[in-house]
C-alpha cells in the first residue's frame, strides 16, 4: 500500500506540473500537494493504529471471552487471572490462572479448541 500511495502522489504531482505548464493551471500543483498530503496522512494514521495495538499488547475481547467459555463452561473451573496477547499474525499467547476441581491438563485440553492460541500457560491455584 505504501508503494501504491507513493506512486499515486508522484503521478498526481507530475500531472499537476504538466497541467500548470501547458494549460496555465498553476493552482493545480499546490492542490495536488494537499491531496498527496491527505493520502499519506491517511496511510500513516492506519499504520499507527494497527501497530499501536500490537506494541501495547491489547487484548482481543472476543478471544478472552472464548477462553473464559472454554475453561469455565463445565462449571468445574473458575478463572482468577487471565492474560491474552498477540504474538504474531493470527497467533496469541495466554496465561490462565484458575481455581476449582479441574486439573491443569483438563484446562489445557479445553484450550486446544481455541485455534488462535499458539502458546498457553496454565496455572492452577
Amino acid at each position: 500500500m505504501h508503494v501504491l500511495a507513493d506512486a499515486l502522489t508522484s503521478v498526481l504531482a507530475i500531472g499537476a506540473l504538466v497541467a500548470g505548464r501547458y494549460l496555465g493551471w498553476v493552482w493545480l500543483d499546490p492542490v495536488m500537494g494537499i491531496v498527496g498530503a491527505v493520502v499519506i496522512s491517511v496511510w500513516a494514521w492506519n499504520l499507527m493504529r494497527d501497530t499501536a495495538a500490537v506494541l501495547l499488547d491489547t487484548a482481543d475481547a472476543h478471544l478472552e471471552g472464548e477462553v473464559r467459555q472454554e475453561v469455565e463452561g463445565l462449571g468445574d473451573a473458575k478463572i482468577t487471572d487471565l492474560h491474552v496477547w498477540r504474538i504474531g499474525p493470527g497467533a496469541h499467547a495466554a496465561i490462565v490462572s484458575f481455581t476449582g476441581d479441574a486439573s491443569a491438563a483438563d484446562v489445557r485440553q479445553r484450550l486446544r479448541r481455541v485455534h488462535e492460541l499458539a502458546h498457553v500457560t496454565v496455572e492452577p491455584r
